[in-house]
């Protein structure tokens, strides 16, 4: 059983495209500010601390983020927004199935089933990814001078990641999808969707999930998308869909980058 090599600590993951650019780079220095932009201080500063508390008293949430941490790009408080959407289903007995839409090595799909194993309401994971890195965007997307450069990155590979489903007990009931989102999601989706998690980075990723799978989602379920803040593009697709659709949501504000909302 072949597992995923472990992401190097203390890597901050959100910046690796701009490792690929150069300090003076006039794309890269609107990229940084438009990011800045969306980040709340005082908000990102209280849960600084309360994730220093979970690490001076454990709890059930920290024990699962231990197992998968060095598996996944997904910031502790997106993790910690996955984990308590995962409780807030259940509690509410919202029907449907748990969705992600890009694993890279499947730490944050680990978590959300891990969750609901704990919960004693088990459900079925539904992972969507090209299991070959991140594929490339599009001319028209916002942000494409600076994607382009991590075309392949966020890779991993496919039995690396059914190995650590397999290792962390949730590969039974999990279906692992590989290809591009635009071919896969209208042959293969669960009917009904509890929790969606969409990490696909671009514009047209995120865009294709949200128009292949939004209407599957039950009423009262959770969206968590992870890039809403990082990339112009992500962003770009959830308020035209939003728009298009006449939705009027509350996004909740995670981290700089990470944004939920229930599905009305």
């Amino acid at each position: 059983m072949r597992l995923p090599e472990p992401l190097p600590e203390g890597k901050d993951l959100a910046r690796l495209a701009l490792e690929m650019t150069t300090s003076d780079n006039p794309t890269r220095d609107s990229f940084l500010k438009e990011r800045k932009r969306h980040r709340h201080r005082l908000r990102d500063a209280w849960r600084r601390l309360k994730k220093f508390r979970d690490m001076v008293f454990p709890s059930e949430f920290s024990r699962i983020v231990r197992r998968i941490e060095p598996f996944t790009m997904v910031g502790y408080d997106r993790l910690k927004g996955l984990y308590s959407g995962v409780i807030e289903i259940t509690a509410k007995n919202i029907t449907g199935d748990l969705v992600e839409c890009g694993t890279a090595k499947g730490g944050s799909a680990g978590l959300m089933r891990l969750t609901a194993q704990a919960t004693g309401q088990d459900r079925p994971l539904w992972v969507y990814d090209t299991f070959e890195g991140l594929p490339m965007p599009s001319r028209d997307n916002p942000d494409f001078d600076l994607a382009k450069a991590r075309t392949g990155a966020c890779r991993g590979d496919f039995e690396e990641v059914r190995g650590l489903f397999d290792s962390l007990g949730v590969l039974k009931n999990t279906q692992m999808i590989k290809g591009l989102f635009q071919d896969t999601l209208p042959q293969h989706a669960p009917e009904h969707i509890s929790l969606l998690h969409l990490d696909g980075d671009w514009y047209e990723s995120t865009k294709v999930c949200l128009d292949h799978l939004y209407d599957r989602v039950s009423p009262g379920g959770v969206i968590q998308i992870d890039d809403y803040g990082h990339w112009a593009g992500a962003r770009q697709a959830v308020h035209e869909f939003l728009d298009a659709r006449n939705l009027k949501v509350a996004l909740r504000y995670l981290d700089y980058s990470g944004r939920q909302f229930i599905k009305p």
